[in-house]
């Protein structure tokens, strides 16, 4: 199907209803929606960004953080000024269990972690940044796909995050969650 097919059957404003709708016609794409309306479609992640995610998510549950509490690729409703847009983090870790939905709200959530892949930098360093310290999420997580697999570790300043850390990914998981307020 062309773009311009597409682009004639897309309704002028797209609700987290059409992006669900959207993924499911749609294996071989993420679509996402920034609270300002902006749609993204991004490939679905490589390998190195799912052992990277994987990672993450075995030394959470291996020091105690409750598996129903930390979740890969789980949709959140982001709420802003222009209405309600939804993400699709790469990993979340919330302070209790939630209610099976396809968009989550951010009450809960205690961590959003971003791994950087090619063409992402801006959303993942910058857009996502902003959108999450405003919906109130207490930290946000940004790994670079670099040698080193650089964890940069941002806490909730205010209506800002602020950094707290940058540290390889081997150097965070010789670490213990609890030393970043997580478990």
């Amino acid at each position: 199907m062309s773009s311009e097919a597409v682009g004639r059957h897309m309704p002028p404003i797209v609700s987290l209803d059409d992006l669900t709708a959207m993924m499911a016609a749609d294996e071989h794409h993420r679509y996402e929606i920034s609270p300002e309306g902006v749609l993204s479609i991004m490939p679905p992640p490589g390998y190195a960004h799912a052992i990277i995610a994987t990672r993450l998510m075995v030394w959470l549950a291996a020091a105690g953080v409750p598996t129903d509490q930390i979740a890969q690729a789980v949709g959140l409703r982001i709420p802003g000024r222009a209405g309600i847009g939804g993400r699709i983090p790469d990993l979340v870790v919330w302070s209790k269990p939630q209610a099976d939905a396809v968009w989550l709200p951010v009450a809960d959530v205690l961590l959003v972690a971003e791994i950087v892949s090619p063409g992402s930098e801006g959303t993942d360093t910058v857009t996502k940044r902003n959108e999450y310290a405003a919906a109130g999420i207490p930290q946000y997580w940004v790994v670079d796909q670099d040698t080193a697999q650089t964890v940069t570790v941002h806490r909730l300043d205010g209506d800002h995050y602020a950094v707290q850390a940058s540290m390889p990914l081997a150097w965070l998981l010789n670490t213990s969650p609890a030393e970043h307020g997580l478990g």
